[in-house]
């Protein structure tokens, strides 16, 4: 078993106390700092398979994955090689390469709403995109998103969201000018007579709604039965777009996301994280009509330098074929639920109040009896409890996401040893809360 019972963190603390004369607050993106929980963050040295190593020599199991990309596993075999390969012939074109049109029908053919798609190099840009040709397409300017969904940094986005921004207690939009976000309407996730009540109010002037289909920056919240169906509806009968934010379930709650999952077809896809196989990529697609608007088939300007580089390509490309291979998913279904079900009956024995679950790869547990529907639910959540949990959870060897308002992820790679030791671990950190 993987233990770490006295946890030496003396480079680790030395790095992020020099990272901090250097990085805003010693980090390039704000959870990594462990403002949530307490304590320094560490300082990674290396990866494999569902194990980190730190720079003091400590090891962990891995449920964070570089926050979803690495589904088959930290630093694959056959990921590295291909990308090995394709270092030799240049890591950037700025032009055309044969790769985009592989992982393009690729992509194409997985995501049941994707009848073309625009590579980019990030889940922000693609979101930020999206929202861009929305309004070009209906010719309306008001967007609704949901209450602790996030949809990347851009600033008409940064409205009630969730992720790092709930993590850390921040207000909505500092440095946002109010003007930027007034077209920003929003709503409780699965409240759709919310929703209903804000198209009543805006008749006419609502581009669409996007939103996490399946939350996971409020933690892990499932749609409600009947709430995916029932924005479909709506933005239907409004002429209004449907857009699913799938940067972090594309490829990873089904091969074809959860509108493939659930039987929910958007209008609008966004995707990023697991289509680059770890390497910096975001996507975004839908109905052929509305992404021929883009330029250069149409006026709706984006560009990126790097967007669509080989290597991302290469990386995404092997990483949904190892995906697509049979039992892919069953294997991770179970290996989840096996975990998820295991920490929520130790909880619940050592007398903690908890709610959570998991769909595939990826799950969510609450220090709260729940049941949360929503953001206002999930900030119900014991943050102190949840705080000393991740901390023992550290010291027992295992790395969970440093935060309350973040889902967890599994990949392939993850072992019956690792989902077992991983139980023992949370059975002695529990028991002693």
């Amino acid at each position: 078993m993987v233990t770490t019972t006295s946890l030496k963190t003396t480079k680790s603390d030395e790095i992020f106390a020099a990272a901090q004369n250097l990085m805003p607050g010693g980090v390039n993106s704000p959870v990594r700092a462990f403002k949530s929980v307490g304590g320094q963050p560490i300082v990674f040295d290396h990866v494999k398979g569902s194990h980190i190593w730190d720079v003091d020599g400590n090891e962990y199991i891995d449920y964070v994955g570089t926050w979803g990309p690495a589904i088959c596993g930290h630093a694959n075999d056959e990921v590295n090689a291909a990308l090995m390969e394709a270092l030799q012939k240049g890591t950037s074109f700025g032009a055309p390469c044969y790769l985009e049109n592989v992982l393009a029908e690729k992509v194409i053919a997985a995501v049941p709403s994707i009848e073309m798609v625009r590579f980019v190099n990030s889940g922000t840009e693609a979101c930020m995109s999206v929202l861009r040709v929305m309004r070009a397409f209906t010719k309306r300017e008001k967007v609704i998103k949901f209450e602790g969904c996030y949809h990347g940094h851009a600033g008409m986005f940064l409205v009630k969201a969730g992720s790092g921004v709930a993590t850390l207690g921040l207000p909505d939009s500092p440095g946002v000018p109010k003007s930027t976000t007034a077209a920003t309407l929003t709503a409780p996730y699965n409240d759709l007579e919310a929703v209903k009540t804000l198209f009543e109010q805006n008749p006419g002037e609502i581009a669409g709604v996007i939103l996490e289909p399946i939350v996971g920056n409020s933690g892990f919240v499932t749609p409600d039965a009947g709430f995916l169906e029932g924005l479909r509806e709506i933005t239907q009968d409004d002429g209004a777009l449907l857009v699913f934010d799938e940067v972090m379930t594309g490829f990873r709650i089904a091969y074809g996301g959860v509108q493939e999952k659930l039987g929910v077809t958007p209008d609008l896809t966004t995707l990023g994280k697991i289509i680059g196989g770890g390497l910096p990529v975001g996507a975004y697609g839908g109905r052929r009509e509305i992404m021929e608007m883009i330029a250069p088939a149409g006026p709706v300007y984006q560009a990126g330098t790097l967007s669509g580089n080989p290597l991302a390509m290469t990386a995404g490309i092997k990483t949904l074929e190892i995906l697509s291979r049979p039992g892919a998913y069953e294997q991770l279904e179970e290996k989840t639920n096996k975990l998820i079900t295991g920490l929520l009956e130790i909880a619940r024995e050592n007398g903690h109040a908890v709610c959570g679950g998991n769909i595939s790869a990826m799950f969510g547990l609450f220090f709260t009896e729940g049941p949360v529907h929503n953001y206002d639910d999930a900030k119900q959540s014991d943050l102190a409890k949840f705080s000393r949990f991740h901390r023992g959870m550290l010291e027992q060897g295992v790395y969970l996401a440093p935060s309350q308002f973040e889902a967890g992820f599994t990949s392939l790679a993850h072992t019956d040893d690792d989902i077992a030791n991983t139980l023992a671990a949370a059975r002695t950190v529990l028991s002693a809360l």
